[in-house]
């Protein structure tokens, strides 16, 4: 394996690099002011940094090559190191169109949409017009195993009929959110568990569709996108708004959750590589007990411990983004589910020391630290749990070993 960058993979590094420090950074505190100003609505800022990031060329870099005219010809691994350089900003991914949940349901539509599905709502979200989010995770159920999910996807005549309670929707709170994935079962007693669930595309101005309220993470709303609860009480669809056919979801699932796992761990890396050069600088600049702090030896330690560990999940996350490339996804899932165990852990623990040689700055709004370790911690959840990646994945060496 050779995980050397490319010419062309360092020449769009650059360009990302750049484009976040001379552009992204010197804004983020009009984005901050606006978004205070109307927390549910895109703040200004965010659209002319995208109109200037799309005329530059850097924009929809995440879809694989495989997808045509919709990629900007990218595989995964090279895909890699962007995603990396747009994670040590909390906001660099939507500039560039590359943020979660649209990555993920634009793939879904790319792999999996009809003609018709593609020119009514991929289209309008690769050019950045809408937003979009995924509702899977339910309140009622541990949604962790996806069979598990109870709303209901009820034919009638021409529409599908959905009823239903969601929560931690993200996306679902940004009012210029148009289209949600819905999944539920069409057919639950179905002795198969596996195809009992179908995904739907629901307009979010659908009759029905209720948009209950905001859910925190850590005290935090992530707005504009938010996380939502949703309730939807007897939403009527046209019947062609089902995505693949029915009793095709968990199959769905799968093929969005893979790549939507490792763009989180490569923002992840990045998050960790932007708290370690803040503790990094930090160490030098403060002195305790007659001394700068970087002669400390507890911190020379953390320094030493947490490169080793971003250079691990770096490394990994290439290895996983790799084989994806040329063995498919269904091949890389036990990579996959490797790093997103690794990265959200090494994340945490690099934030974790980033903080505390911060002091009680490190948890304030003055650094984006605290911010970066609640979106570590969720992504513990996120896309599926650690334990339930380490199930599947213990099993798979079991038999290998049998």
């Amino acid at each position: 394996m050779d995980f050397q960058y490319t010419d062309k993979m360092k020449d769009l590094v650059l360009q990302v690099r750049e484009f976040i420090n001379s552009e992204i950074r010197p804004a983020e505190a009009r984005f901050r002011e606006e978004l205070a100003a109307n927390p549910w609505e895109t703040p200004p800022v965010m659209d002319e940094l995208k109109a200037k990031a799309r005329e530059k060329g850097l924009w929809n870099l995440f879809l694989p090559k495989e997808y045509g005219d919709y990629s900007a010809g990218l595989s995964n691994l090279e895909y890699a190191p962007l995603a990396e350089e747009m994670g040590r900003s909390l906001i660099a991914s939507e500039v560039f169109n590359c943020a979660a949940p649209d990555t993920g349901n634009m793939e879904v539509l790319a792999k999996y949409g009809n003609e018709q599905q593609k020119k009514q709502w991929l289209e309008p979200l690769l050019e950045g017009k809408i937003r979009s989010a995924f509702a899977m995770t339910e309140p009622d159920v541990a949604s962790s195993d996806a069979t598990n999910i109870e709303t209901r996807i009820v034919r009638d005549g021409d529409d599908y009929v959905i009823n239903g309670r969601k929560f931690y929707i993200s996306g679902a709170m940004r009012k210029s959110c148009e289209i949600l994935i819905v999944m539920g079962k069409t057919d639950p007693d179905n002795p198969s568990r596996h195809v009992q669930q179908s995904q739907v595309l629901v307009p979010t101005n659908t009759p029905g569709v209720k948009i209950v309220r905001p859910m925190k993470v850590f005290g935090y709303d992530d707005a504009p996108e938010g996380h939502a609860e949703v309730i939807f009480d007897n939403v009527r669809v046209p019947k062609e708004n089902i995505i693949l056919g029915e009793g095709r979801g968990f199959e769905i699932a799968q093929g969005r959750l893979g790549p939507g796992r490792i763009h989180h761990c490569m923002r992840l890396i990045g998050a960790a590589q932007e708290a370690f050069e803040l503790m990094a600088r930090r160490v030098n600049e403060r002195e305790v007990f007659g001394q700068p702090m970087s002669k400390q030896g507890s911190v020379r330690e953390d320094l030493a411990r947490s490169w080793c560990e971003i250079e691990q999940a770096r490394l990994l996350t290439l290895k996983a983004a790799d084989m994806m490339d040329r063995e498919g996804n269904k091949v890389a899932k036990d990579l996959i589910a490797m790093i997103k165990v690794v990265a959200p852990n090494m994340a945490l623990n690099v934030i974790d020391r980033a903080i505390q040689v911060h002091g009680a700055v490190g948890v304030s709004q003055d650094t984006p630290l605290a911010h970066f370790f609640s979106y570590a911690r969720s992504l513990r959840l996120a896309d599926g749990p650690d334990q339930v990646h380490m199930m599947q994945l213990g099993r798979t060496l079991a038999k290998q070993f049998a």
